[in-house]
């Protein structure tokens, strides 16, 4: 396979945006709850400040939250059932580097005035740590009990960008579908750097020219090498139309890590059950196609988290860019 790492630089955001971000390398983060949980079951959340802090000690570059308003049985999945901002406020006060991410904030279901401050507070209390990961969400049953409609969700989605975006500014005029700003109130706090980025995940009912342009970087799903590889490249072309700088991809990607390193890799939802040696390798692949940054997700895993953790630490990380600045 071609080396297709871009050298375009990345713009400058926050803290968390320069540590997990480099042109042509990738970084590591992890899916909070960070314990096995089998589908349709509810996390205990065990240990899970202790698991945060281990996870930063051994230099994983972000911690990334899911945003899950109710829980749908259908869907199987709750999440870490916790308010993501109330939870980044936790882990702000218990860490002191790591990236602390959202993947994702729906953004059709709340306030983006809200959304606004609680990132920004997150930002702040964190010391410029704040990731948004936005969406426009996937589950129906949830948007009637809201009082909102599911079927116009993408436009709802383009004006909460600009919304969020307008409150980075001093006393700013906005005039939108859900609210206007007409420059005599501000928004407080604002963010530790002036902005927070904003990635969007999946296709969001927007263009691809518009996520392109728009988004912050992208946040989508794993797949085929092949198939990755290319969609990586075709959003990185139209980012080219669009900006002076590159932006960065972001993708998940569920592991069992068994505990023999060279165990051969088993497919699972959105994975690998495999040993350490063949998913650094997957991981230098992804960082050859232009992946920027993988959150591991271990809803799956066998082994005990801590033993996981230290083991992927000591075994994977080292081959990868995990810095803070």
């Amino acid at each position: 396979m071609s080396d297709t790492r871009e050298t375009r630089s990345f713009p400058a955001f926050n803290r968390a945006y320069s540590a997990a971000f480099n042109p042509g390398r990738l970084t590591v983060g992890l899916v909070t709850p960070l314990e096995a949980c089998a589908y349709e079951e509810f996390p205990t959340l065990e240990r899970h400040i202790e698991r945060a802090k281990l996870a930063e000690a051994l230099g994983f570059t972000a911690l990334w939250l899911r945003d899950v308003p109710f829980h749908v049985p259908s869907f199987g999945d709750v999440g870490q059932m916790l308010d993501p901002f109330v939870y980044l406020g936790a882990l702000a006060a218990a860490t002191d580097r790591i990236g602390l991410g959202i993947a994702s904030a729906v953004l059709p279901l709340r306030h983006p005035a809200h959304v606004a401050k609680s990132a920004a507070s997150v930002d702040m209390l964190s010391d410029g740590r704040m990731l948004l990961g936005i969406a426009s969400g996937d589950r129906p049953e949830e948007y009637p009990a809201l009082a909102m409609d599911y079927d116009n969700r993408g436009a709802r989605f383009r004006d909460s960008v600009d919304y969020i975006r307008a409150t980075f500014q001093d006393f700013p005029t906005f005039d939108g579908q859900q609210g206007q700003l007409k420059g005599y109130i501000d928004m407080l706090p604002k963010p530790v750097s002036g902005r927070i980025p904003m990635f969007i995940t999946g296709g969001a009912q927007q263009s691809s020219e518009w996520g392109a342009e728009h988004g912050d970087g992208w946040i989508t799903y794993p797949r085929r090498l092949e198939q990755q590889e290319q969609i990586v490249a075709d959003y990185r072309a139209r980012v080219k139309n669009f900006c002076d700088t590159d932006k960065p991809v972001i993708q998940s990607l569920y592991v069992d890590v068994m505990e023999n390193s060279r165990m051969p890799a088993r497919p699972i939802a959105l994975g690998y059950a495999a040993g350490t040696g063949f998913l650094r390798d997957h991981l230098k692949s992804l960082e050859a196609i232009g992946v920027n940054h993988v959150m591991l997700n271990l809803r799956y895993n066998n082994a005990g988290i801590e033993p996981t953790l230290e083991r992927i630490a000591s075994e994977i990380l080292p081959d990868f860019s995990q810095s803070f600045p």
